[in-house]
């Protein structure tokens, strides 16, 4: 094969920069996409009379043979686009050429980025979706088990395991509709924009717009090259998606410690030297995974800052922090799923550390506001009997009503009865009295699982929606190639 691409030709073919410039390795990770850019590209053309029919069916021809032949077979190239139609001309001749007629490297590029980005965001937000309904068949399990809820990682007041998860559900089905957003604008095509200025051929940007499976095209020729902020959203919802994960994890891995939860040994390791470890491995590299996200998005920012319009070679950079962090973003979420589907969490512990630090405390200051007397000063009420107190001890009856003599001047039974006081002590009492929307009582909890059960059915039919006119799409857009090979 020709050491020489047919785009550079025998002016720019040599020199110590060739290597610097190429991407060609890195470009694997669209060939299918540029093989599908050009077939339909080149049944526009024929389409629209710009190359005959006989040229359109050998140059498809010549590119089933390279899809068949793969990437490694590739001639040397500056990148997979150039490599690909080097291919072509070889096999064609000369009139192989015309399949890059009326387009850029510049507009196929962002459209082959497009084309693979969706794919890759679907499988983010598939595995988003089964992390939602592992943590949301878990919360249901767990809709009533005792925990300790925490602020500052202190005792502050008892929930469920289930209410717990089901604040993660929640925020994670918020990063799946930042990805799906992000889908929408990913799936314009830039296809037919050419270098940036257009072309003077008669071309149907609308008709590979379609034949590739894009909702419309990108509007304005030179926005269409230059535009990367497809890449910014993205990057910036795996992001988000990344650290909702690593909050995950690290309650996680902290519960663990404290003997609140068991990972299935799929999802823990041992130690090397101390054979009677389980370390939570898998959820500490998910937990960094955040890290790489935040770095890739901090590197594509400032690779795009005060870039000039249209485009720049700056841009080659670009792409691999968006392909580095929805690999990465994607595996973390996939193994977070996973363990949370089989972790075993330990009722038992969860209900003694749930009425630690007495962490009903908020609970009898309520009981006292609700009658009559002013929060603050309930607060200070529960506070001074909290204070006389054994640490971290629930203060038992007498010296509440103690407390009430020395800041109310009354006993507590003025106020509230004996039993009603010793109830809201009571961690399971305390969490089912708090019935308010959003909170961690039984009730509250089955309609919060009831919405969010809801809404993940409907993510689940957008996601399903898209992979099927990506497929319906590749359907006709093969069919079409049939046509003519």
């Amino acid at each position: 094969m020709s050491e020489e691409d047919v785009v550079r030709g025998e002016r720019f073919a040599g020199g110590p920069a060739r290597g610097f410039l190429s991407s060609l390795s890195a470009d694997e990770r669209i060939f299918a996409a540029d093989l599908a850019v050009d077939r339909a590209h080149v049944v526009m053309l024929a389409e629209q009379g710009i190359v005959d029919e006989e040229t359109a069916g050998e140059i498809l021809a010549a590119l089933d043979t390279v899809e068949s032949d793969g990437h490694d077979a590739l001639p040397d190239g500056e990148d997979v686009h150039a490599a690909i139609e080097t291919a072509v001309v070889e096999a064609v001749g000369p009139e192989g050429g015309r399949m890059h007629t009326a387009r850029s490297r510049n507009d196929e590029v962002a459209t082959c980025i497009r084309y693979r980005l969706r794919e890759d965001l679907l499988s983010a937000l598939e595995a988003t979706l089964a992390l939602r309904e592992a943590l949301l068949a878990r919360a249901d399990e767990h809709a009533e088990t005792l925990a300790p809820g925490y602020t500052h990682l202190q005792p502050a007041q008892p929930t469920t395991v289930g209410h717990f998860l089901l604040s993660y559900e929640r925020a994670l089905a918020r990063d799946a509709a930042r990805l799906l957003d992000a889908y929408g604008r990913v799936n314009e095509s830039p296809l037919g924009a050419a270098a940036f200025a257009g072309t003077p051929f008669d071309v149907d940007r609308e008709r590979t717009a379609d034949l590739l499976g894009f909702d419309g095209t990108v509007d304005n020729a030179t926005d269409a090259v230059s535009a990367r902020d497809f890449l910014l959203e993205s990057v910036a919802a795996l992001t988000a998606l990344a650290t909702t994960v690593s909050g995950l994890a690290e309650d996680l891995v902290v519960y663990s410690n404290r003997g609140f939860v068991e990972l299935d040994d799929d999802y823990a390791s041992t130690s090397s030297i101390m054979p009677q470890k389980k370390n939570p491995d898998t959820l500490e590299l998910a937990r960094a995974t955040a890290g790489d996200a935040h770095a890739g998005l901090s590197g594509l920012l400032t690779t795009l800052k005060g870039l000039p319009r249209a485009y720049n070679r700056d841009l080659q950079r670009a792409t691999p922090h968006a392909w580095d962090a929805v690999d990465a973003v994607t595996d973390a979420v996939d193994v977070a799923g996973g363990a949370v589907a089989t972790a075993t969490w330990n009722e038992g512990a969860l209900a003694d550390a749930a009425s630690e630090g007495f962490s009903t405390a908020t609970g009898v200051a309520d009981l006292l506001a609700s009658h009559g007397v002013p929060f603050r000063t309930a607060h200070e009420t529960v506070a001074v009997a909290a204070a006389e107190s054994e640490a971290d001890a629930a203060p038992e009856y007498a010296a509440l009503d103690a407390a009430a003599e020395d800041v109310l001047g009354e006993p507590l039974e003025a106020y509230v009865d004996r039993e009603a006081v010793e109830a809201a002590l009571d961690p399971a009492e305390s969490v089912a009295g708090r019935d308010s929307p959003g909170g961690p009582a039984p009730d509250a909890v089955a309609e919060q699982l009831a919405t969010a059960e809801a809404e993940l059915t409907d993510d689940e039919s957008s996601v399903a929606a898209a992979r099927d006119a990506l497929a319906a799409a590749d359907d006709a857009l093969h069919s079409e190639v049939t046509d003519y090979v």
